[in-house]
């Protein structure tokens, strides 16, 4: 099978039949086209060509240029392509050797409560898309949304009334989470008046820009950047991490783990224990300033 047609069938099973998000589905076919450049340049266009030698020869190349997190992506990529097609046509599978090394969990990284109240404040809600942008900030943080599902958030998934929203997040699992009051307020401001005013014909998107187009992750990333300016907060803050700030802050709160688990979408506990480690390492920061202060007491 010619490497191209094996490399579009995958991508449609991530798609249809594993229903994969489209930000993994992407990332997929990066990895999956730089392995196909580099076999092409070794003069490999059939999937049976493909030996083990010529695979870790193409992971050596990697380890050139990438940083581990990257290769270990791409490393994933390459063996569950190989093991779909071994799956689905018994073609040997030259990745069985191929280890992915677990590096060492990196530690999100969150804004404080100060400086999110710092952040909220630098819009001016008189103004109709100040209070936009403030509603899309408020919604990644109040509810600890992803960006994609963010800007992907429909009108039928808001329930103001209430106040919860219903999201259909990574592999299409939906998860119930209730709206802060703060949040749904902004909102409902934003909803009853300004979207009315945007709307065009047969739109269900809920967030609509100015021009009347549905926003993109770029966009929000853009009001994050000049929001930090304008608040004048020296911090790299992205909208994951605007929903890391959620999670830590509910775990400094004392929500229980498996509920933050569901209000994130975690599939695996594992992935939302990494803030447990948060909250251990605020709190070592804490003990350390406290003794400091005390020991500085006693030698005065």
């Amino acid at each position: 099978m010619k490497i191209d047609r094996a490399i579009k069938e995958y991508v449609l099973q991530l798609s249809t039949a594993e229903g994969r998000a489209e930000n993994t589905i992407e990332s997929y076919q990066r990895d999956l086209k730089k392995y196909r450049s580099f076999l092409s340049e070794q003069g490999i266009i059939q999937t049976e060509d493909i030996d083990e030698e010529i695979l870790f020869s193409y992971v050596e190349e990697l380890n050139k240029t990438y940083a581990s997190a990257s290769i270990n992506r791409a490393k994933t990529s390459i063996r569950n392509f190989h093991r779909f097609l071994n799956f689905k046509y018994d073609m040997k599978d030259p990745s069985l050797n191929l280890t992915v090394t677990q590096g060492e969990k990196r530690l999100p990284v969150y804004a404080t409560k100060n400086e999110i109240e710092k952040l909220m404040s630098v819009f001016d809600d008189t103004k109709p898309d100040e209070l936009f942008k403030h509603t899309i900030l408020e919604c990644l943080y109040g509810m600890g949304l992803r960006v994609s599902e963010c800007c992907d958030l429909r009108t039928s998934q808001v329930n103001l009334r209430d106040g919860f929203v219903k999201v259909l997040g990574k592999g299409n699992k939906e998860r119930v989470i209730p709206i802060p009051k703060q949040t749904q307020k902004l909102m409902d401001e934003y909803f009853s008046n300004i979207r009315p005013l945007r709307q065009k014909k047969n739109m269900n998107q809920f967030f609509i820009n100015r021009l009347g187009k549905p926003i993109y992750p770029q966009y929000v990333q853009k009001v994050i950047r000049k929001a930090l300016v304008d608040a004048d907060l020296d911090k790299h803050l992205t909208p994951h991490k605007l929903r890391h700030s959620y999670a830590t802050h509910l775990l400094e709160g004392g929500a229980d783990l498996r509920v933050i688990q569901e209000l994130l979408g975690h599939s695996d506990i594992s992935t939302t224990e990494i803030y447990t480690h948060v909250e251990s390492e605020r709190l070592k920061e804490t003990y350390k300033k406290a003794n400091k202060k005390l020991w500085d007491a006693k030698l005065k």
